[in-house]
């Protein structure tokens, strides 16, 4: 193993990879407008019951609420800044991304019309 700055290169299976540190990692899929959120900050899904069955409605607001918490991370908006950019409180944020409570129809168009403003913005640059 080979080390340089902030990165570190290994021989795995005859190909060379390279090894960065986590916030340059994050720092490099900002900048390619990837998503990048660790799990211990997203809201955990719900655990399927005895049958192997989740319950549909939490696991759906949990998964819109991971989705959301990624592309905002993804695109450099904590919940206020997404807020203003959505028309919004950044308590409704808050709420929508705990996965614990149901956003209507309107809330989450606002909040997708949001990110992808903040996302062609991101892009332009």
């Amino acid at each position: 193993m080979s080390t340089i700055g902030k990165q570190a290169t290994v021989q795995v299976a005859g190909k060379r990879l390279v090894i960065l540190e986590q916030a340059e990692y994050e720092r490099l899929c900002r900048l390619a407008g990837h998503a990048v959120a660790n799990e211990n900050d997203l809201p955990p899904l719900p655990e399927p019951d005895k049958h192997g069955r989740v319950p549909a409605i939490e696991f759906t607001r949990i998964s819109l609420a991971r989705d959301i918490i990624r592309e905002r991370k993804a695109a450099g908006l904590t919940q206020e800044a997404l807020a203003d950019l959505a028309g919004m409180r950044q308590e409704t944020i808050s709420r929508v991304e705990s996965g614990k409570h149901t956003p209507t129809v309107r809330t989450i168009d606002r909040i997708d019309r949001a990110l992808k403003r903040a996302a062609k913005r991101r892009k332009s640059r």
